[in-house]
């Protein structure tokens, strides 16, 4: 089975093409403001590549949040639309899943994406995955809940001053698809991002209608 993989929601953009349990190419770049203008044609480089087309492909892993809204919207609606004209399919991943699978050789390992104004998006997993749900939390909240006799790698591409001890992440897109390989694939108009929190528009709307 060969497999595409998307990730545009981060810092990074990540595109790769797997066969069966063996990674044929990666693509691992820094993501800058010009996302919508290279995002296809890194997808088209991966290919010539990989001396592989598109039609070739069987299924398509996406990550679809959390992160940059913008990112994540370019990668699943790229996705969508490979998966819908291609017919082929199409599973979601977490972009904290994914850089949870950094080595560490902690009890667990907490990814987590700078959310702004002393906030996070986080989740916690040990070595077979998430043993707390990815949220929107708040630094102090965050640090607060860990128990005092686990130790814990925290890993992320940010930086923030209430973070002291974090980690770059060195993700492995195999393991992340091996661990989902079994799942059902979606109907690509199901398919939405996953931001785990609403936008500042959807917020400040929030506000303007509670406030009438």
């Amino acid at each position: 089975m060969i497999n595409l993989f998307i990730d545009t929601s981060s810092s990074r953009i990540v595109v790769a093409l797997t066969k069966n349990s063996q990674l044929i190419n990666i693509i691992n770049e820094v993501n800058g403001h010009d996302l919508s203008s290279r995002a296809l044609p890194l997808i088209d480089k991966l290919f010539k590549m990989s001396n592989t087309e598109p039609s070739a492909i069987d299924r398509i892993y996406v990550v679809n949040g959390p992160g940059s809204f913008t990112g994540i919207r370019i990668g699943v609606t790229i996705a969508k639309m490979m998966a819908w004209t291609l017919n082929k399919e199409i599973v979601t991943i977490s972009e904290l899943e994914l850089l949870a699978t950094t080595d560490f050789d902690t009890d667990y390992i907490i990814p987590w994406i700078d959310a702004r104004r002393k906030a996070v998006f986080a989740g916690v997993y040990d070595k077979n995955g998430n043993v707390v749900e990815d949220k929107y939390i708040k630094i102090q909240d965050l640090q607060e809940s860990l128990e005092n006799n686990k130790t814990y790698t925290f890993v992320s591409y940010d930086d923030v001053d209430e973070i002291k001890d974090s980690i770059k992440p060195e993700i492995d897109v195999l393991k992340v698809i091996e661990r989902h390989q079994r799942d059902k694939s979606l109907n690509p108009h199901s398919v939405n991002p996953n931001y785990l929190k609403m936008t500042e528009a959807e917020e400040n709307l929030q506000k303007r209608e509670s406030n009438v």
